[in-house]
């Protein structure tokens, strides 16, 4: 398993992501390092499920991240009988629209991940609200698996915090994963296939092209 390790604070150049339309973050300073060897003990731990907004513009952000080899629309934080569109839509289930993205973390890492995730995915001071979707189903989460996930994304809010890089306070929530279910197949690849559909063009579609600016060396056009 890829060991935790600590870096140099790096120099940071940003500005908030709310009402901007960019944000440059600093590499996290405490981050795992990537795997030398991807065996079948570590694939269960290959994935973390991320909550930030509509679930169709985190999927399409991170199926344009490299290394990232699978990224599905789904819900966390609820129970099973209420993992279903309309009942999540009540706010009343405790899910969040979330997605579960599956990496290779001999090519990713968990705090390069979270840096996109914070960056260009979602703003991370909006409390329970992305854009135009309002409540709890939308809050801004983390959905950890590992001890080491939940290091690495406690240790990254508070450099972000410390280095005050948002006008806001980070919201984002840290949540021990206890269930993810996949929504159902109409939400799945919906940005990817419905790329004209006016909610697409204007909230999601902004953020892969925020990616591909942002981040050269991560984007993959598929």
């Amino acid at each position: 398993m890829p060991k935790i390790f600590s870096l140099a604070p790096a120099t940071i150049h940003a500005c908030s992501i709310a009402n901007a339309s960019t944000t440059t973050l600093p590499d996290a300073v405490r981050d795992m390092s990537l795997a030398s060897n991807v065996g079948t003990a570590y694939q269960s731990q290959t994935s973390i499920v991320l909550a930030g907004g509509c679930f169709w513009g985190i999927q399409a952000v991170f199926q344009h991240v490299k290394g990232v080899t699978n990224a599905v629309a789904g819900y966390a934080g609820g129970a099973a009988d209420t993992a279903h569109y309309e009942s999540v839509g009540t706010g009343k289930t405790g899910h969040a629209e979330s997605v579960q993205v599956t990496y290779n973390p001999a090519q990713i890492t968990v705090g390069q991940i979270l840096k996109v995730f914070f960056s260009v995915a979602h703003d991370p001071t909006e409390l329970n609200r992305q854009g135009p979707d309002h409540g709890t189903q939308y809050r801004s989460a983390i959905f950890y698996s590992t001890p080491e996930q939940k290091e690495v994304a406690e240790a990254y809010i508070d450099q972000l915090q410390q280095a005050k890089i948002f006008k806001a306070p980070i919201i984002t929530r840290l949540e021990p994963l206890e269930a993810f279910y996949p929504a159902e197949d109409y939400h799945q690849n919906y940005a990817r296939l419905h790329s004209s559909d006016p909610y697409i063009a204007i909230n999601d579609m902004p953020k892969v092209k925020a990616l591909e600016k942002e981040f050269p060396n991560l984007y993959i056009k598929q």
